[in-house]
Parts: structure tokens; sequence; C-alpha cells
């Protein structure tokens, strides 16, 4: 089989594989050689995968997982990070992109939040005049 992860930067992976591990929201699967075609979003987690007895392992930033053809894996992920060593990847690389992913959420809030201040203050001088029905 062949995998190959990409993000918007790079080809991260492009190599001929055995079997594949990797997570989603339902928890963790493997593919093998003849995979029926599928498609799933994948959560921030650890894809791993074995050429005979060499293992890699990526971590990922999310993504998406599509299985073509049962000879086909392509993942496309914001970020990818590959490692030899998984406790190293599990440890800081994950925690980096939750914190990451975090950060972004409360970003977005303050951003929304911001928006519908904004929106209340404009509506609030559309609201019309008491006393002549004309708008402020």
């Amino acid at each position: 089989m062949r995998l190959r992860i990409v993000t918007p930067l790079s080809v991260v992976v492009d190599q001929d594989i055995d079997s594949l591990r990797a997570e989603d929201a339902s928890g963790s699967f493997g593919i093998l050689q003849g995979h029926a075609p599928f498609l799933t979003a994948l959560a921030i987690s650890i894809a791993s995968w074995r050429k005979g007895e060499v293992e890699g392992f990526c971590a990922l930033r999310g993504g998406v997982l599509t299985v073509s053809g049962g000879d086909s894996i392509a993942i496309a992920t914001r970020e990818a990070v590959i490692g030899t060593d998984l406790a190293t990847l599990d440890r800081e690389v994950l925690a980096r992109f939750r914190a990451d992913i975090d950060v972004e959420r409360t970003e977005h809030v303050e951003g929304m939040r911001l928006q519908l201040n904004a929106l209340r203050h404009m509506i609030s001088h559309l609201q019309p005049r008491p006393d002549s029905g004309e708008f402020r």
C-alpha cells in the first residue's frame, strides 16, 4: 500500500507500507492491503505504520484520512511531525497540538464576542425614537 501524509506546506510521508494504525472520534483502527474505500476525520493523534519490521510514527493535528482502491492511503492534516520515539511524540508534540487547539478556541470565542457586541451596538442605534417614529 502507498501512504501519503500531506500538510498545506509539504509532503511529510510518501512511502510503501504494510499496515497503518490511526485514530478518529470512535477510537483506534487499522488498515491493511485490500481495505474497503474509507473516509474519516482524524483526531489529534499519532498514526503508526509498518513496513516489514520497521515502524514509523507521525503526530497529526487532526485531519482527514481516505483509503481508495484498497492500496492507497492519503492523510491531509494541518500539521504533522515525524518521529522515531512514540513517547516523545505523545508527550511533547500532541500536548502542543492540544494547547494550540485550546488557544484557537479561545480566540474564536473572543472574536465572536466582539462581533456580537458590535452588532448589539449597531442595533441599539437603529431603534426608533419614541416621540417621532424615526430612527436615530
